[in-house]
């Protein structure tokens, strides 16, 4: 794996039908709805720009993770809002595990680090409907 015009290429046997190269872009997306997935994410942190993006109706699925090509490997950064009454340590460490095998099965790369950071804490306000009804 080298990185080369920030392009991961990966290692292949040379079959004389050309080489493979990821952009950094599709592992944020990849690490992104990874984390999604995951039951006690509430949402995924992310800029302004990617907030009105979105309100204008294109899904940003690379939202709230940074991804670093250094030498000694791949680092991914997760920014990311729990819900309140989870163990945020549990939900980490699913994060973590599920990003990984994503990129394991999809990309065959293995990455050096994944860190999480907890920005925040929703708190879920549920709004009961009560139904009246009224006999004439």
């Amino acid at each position: 794996m080298k990185d080369t015009n920030n392009l991961l290429e990966m290692n292949q046997e040379n079959n004389g039908l050309g080489k493979v190269e990821i952009a950094p872009e599709v592992i944020e997306v990849i690490a992104g709805i990874a984390a999604s997935e995951i039951e006690g994410v509430a949402s995924m942190r992310g800029n302004f720009a990617a907030g009105v993006v979105e309100r204008l109706g294109k899904k940003n699925h690379g939202k709230g993770v940074k991804v670093d090509l250094t030498e000694e490997g791949i680092i991914i950064e997760v920014y990311c809002v729990m819900i309140f009454g989870v163990s945020i340590p549990t939900v980490a460490q699913k994060i973590q595990d599920n990003i990984r095998q994503a990129l394991l099965n999809m990309t065959a790369l293995e990455v050096n680090e994944v860190n999480i950071h907890v920005v925040g804490v929703q708190f879920e306000t549920k709004t009961q409907d009560v139904e009246i009804d009224q006999e004439m």
